[in-house]
This record gives structure tokens, sequence and C-alpha cells, in this order.
């Protein structure tokens, strides 16, 4: 038998102070409604808090399609604190489309540079130059037009349709399959496409067709600021606070369900920052693979034993073809720390070494073909450096000021 109950929910407005948002809600005896009438009744709830409660975000100020659609590849597996730098640089290089697909790749990766994922980059190249040529310059304002974009999955096609267009499509993110998992305390494993389909499918009924775009932010913003991924959810600020039958039955800390991801590949790596003080040598990455087209310092699979680093260091000036191959009399080597980093299936555990060559590096650049021998603005303007070597560029960035100095 179904009853009544009433609520009143207060919701902490953005200025500190409680602000009743509304006075009642009436709400059907939660085991009797449907998923579809829960998030149905959340909606003026949900566009009420987000109207209060959005963050001020650049590409939110002026959401064209073209920095919609940036903002959102940017974001992708990326903090917005982290993005928001990157967005305002990358706005100011590559102001529009046109400008977008005329861009070297040098500087693309250059721009992206420690956000990773560079592929990312590429495709919004790539998506930029059919874009000029099939559709006049102008991203299409239709879902399906923008899915066949390269590097536009289902969520982005979304978010710029809905957000940048006003076309009511859902954007389902991480973000939101988490809320909506825990609302319904759903068990369907998020990492399944299959659960991801149908939580598309149901936001789209549920949504309003005068405000999609402010819908699905709405849902995002909920997930990165209340119904976080990490730690406890802050459930008495969330705007389905009266409809969340995980945060009444407790199960928080249960959903969403997951599957666990595999376990990461572990390499060992020794790092080589070879300088005469003024240059250093790096070399570019293969075209294809892990961090393709970047730039990284030489290094080799595997770790240096104790008492080793002479002959691995003398070894490896050889294969460069390096006058300087006797580390006892010429060449000077000392450690200059470890450093980890995580990619998705790998993890690389590095120890890094300085080579000081009492001559030029550039000889070393030009006889083995494969490095370049460049100075330290030269490092830090051209050469995309991946964030996989960040401890290191720090490192030698030290090393060329202080003899600059």
């Amino acid at each position: 038998m179904s009853k009544n109950k009433q609520f009143d929910v207060n919701i902490l407005a953005g200025d500190g102070q409680w602000e009743h948002l509304y006075d009642e809600v009436q709400i059907i005896e939660e085991t009797k409604m449907s998923d579809e009438e829960r998030l149905r009744t959340a909606v003026p709830a949900l566009l009420s808090w987000f109207s209060s409660h959005a963050r001020i975000l650049p590409w939110r100020e002026q959401p064209t399609p073209y920095r919609v659609w940036v903002s959102e590849i940017m974001l992708q597996q990326t903090r917005v604190e982290a993005v928001k730098p990157y967005f305002e640089r990358f706005m100011g290089e590559l102001p529009d489309l046109s400008a977008l697909a005329q861009a070297e790749e040098d500087k693309l990766l250059k721009l992206w540079e420690g956000l990773g994922y560079y592929s990312r980059v590429r495709n919004l190249n790539k998506s930029a130059k059919l874009v000029m040529e099939e559709h006049g310059g102008e991203l299409p304002d239709d879902y399906q037009k923008l899915l066949k974009l390269p590097g536009i999955g289902s969520y982005t096609a979304g978010a710029v349709a809905s957000i940048a267009f006003g076309r009511k499509v859902p954007a389902v993110d991480g973000n939101v399959l988490r809320v909506i998992s825990r609302v319904l305390a759903s068990r369907e494993d998020i990492s399944d496409a299959a659960t991801k389909k149908a939580m598309e499918q149901l936001l789209g009924e549920v949504m309003p067709a005068d405000a999609p775009g402010d819908f699905n932010q709405a849902l995002m913003e909920v997930g990165a600021t209340v119904c976080i991924p990490r730690g406890e959810p802050i459930c008495d600020k969330c705007p389905f606070y009266t409809l969340c039958l995980s945060r009444r039955d407790g199960l928080t800390g249960e959903i969403p369900v997951k599957k666990a991801a595999k376990a990461r590949r572990i390499e060992e790596r020794t790092v080589y920052l070879v300088t005469d003080g003024v240059r250093v040598l790096v070399r570019k990455r293969p075209e294809k693979g892990l961090l393709a087209g970047l730039y990284e310092f030489p290094n080799l699979l595997g770790w240096l034993r104790e008492n080793e680093e002479e002959s691995r260091i003398k070894t490896w000036l050889e294969a460069a073809e390096s006058k300087c191959t006797d580390i006892g009399r010429g060449a000077v080597a000392e450690s200059v720390g470890d450093a980890i980093h995580i990619f998705s299936h790998v993890e690389w555990r590095m120890k890094g070494y300085l080579i000081r060559l009492p001559g030029e590096v550039l000889n070393v650049a030009e006889k083995s073909g494969q490095y370049l021998a460049v100075d330290g603005n030269e490092l830090k303007e051209r050469c995309a450096i991946p964030n996989a070597f960040k401890f290191y560029t720090e490192k030698i960035a030290e090393e060329l000021d202080k003899n600059r100095n």
C-alpha cells in the first residue's frame, strides 16, 4: 500500500547560507516508484540546484560549439582544475576551428604537454580538418554527425549536442554513471557498455526538452562536487537527497559497482640526462604506440645493477657514437633519483642518471642520427615532453639553469 511522505530539503547555497530551495516535496512510497519516475521527480530540484551551485568555468562563460568541444575532450580523464590553464592557453593559440585545422603537430603536442592521452589532440586536429572540408567550418549540430568525427564518442557527442546546440541527447560519463547508479541503488557494472547504453536510454526519457544542456551539466556537476568518486559523498548537499536509494539504505560505499581493472605491467627503466652544460639530448618517440610522436630523454629497459653505472653508460655512449666513451677520464655520471609514472596499463619505475660530457652533446646528436641537442629554451618551448618524464625534465632544467648563471 502506497502512502505519501513529505520532505523539507535544505541545500547549502554557494554563499554558505542555508537556502530553502523548495518547501515541500511529495514522494510516492519509494518502493513503488519506477526508475524513470524517481529520476523525473528529481529534475526540478536538480536544475534549481545547478542554477545556484554551478562552478564558474571558462568554457561555460562562452559555450560556443568549438569551446564546448575542446573543453570536453580536455576533460576526459583529467580534473577540471588541471584543465583550466590548458584550455585558456589553447584558446589563445588556436581560437577557432580554422586555426586548429592548420596547426602543426609539434605545436599541438606542445600545447597539450602534460594533459596526457595525446591521441585526443591528434583527433581534435583530424576532426577540425574534416569539419573544414565537409561542414563548411562549422561543427555539425546533429548527434549522429558528431559521432562520425574522430575521437568523438557518445558522451562527447551528447555533451556538444546538448550544451552547444540544445539537442535533447544525454551525455553519460563516469560522474553520471556513479550518480544515477547510487540514486537507483543499481548494482549493474558501470564499466559494462550495456550499462551505459541503458542509462543513456533512461536519461533520454526524463531529460527536459527545454534545458538538455543544463540537465547534463547538472548531473556532471553533482558527480564532480557532491556525489564524489573517492571518499564519502556529501549527501546533505545533494539535490537527490530525498530520492537516493543508496543514501537511504547506506549503500554509497558499495555503489557504483565496477569490475576490477587488470593489474598493470611493471617496467623498470633507466633514464639518461646527457648534457654538456648548455644542451641536452632528446629524441622523438615512434609515430605509433605509447606516447607516439613525443620527445623523451634517452632511456633503456631495465635498471643498472650496483656498480654497473660506468660500464652501462659507457656502452650507451659508444652506441650513440660519442667520442666521450671513457667515463673515468671524460664524461661524469651521477644518480639524480627515482621516479614512477603510472599509465592505464603499465607502470614505469625509473632510475635517472645525469651524464656531464666534456665535449658538445651536439657531436653525439649529429653522429647518432636519432637524437637532437636542444638548449633550455628549446626544451621548454619546442619539445613536448610527456609527464612520464616530468621529474627528469625538472632536474635537467635545474642543471642547465645552473650552468647558464
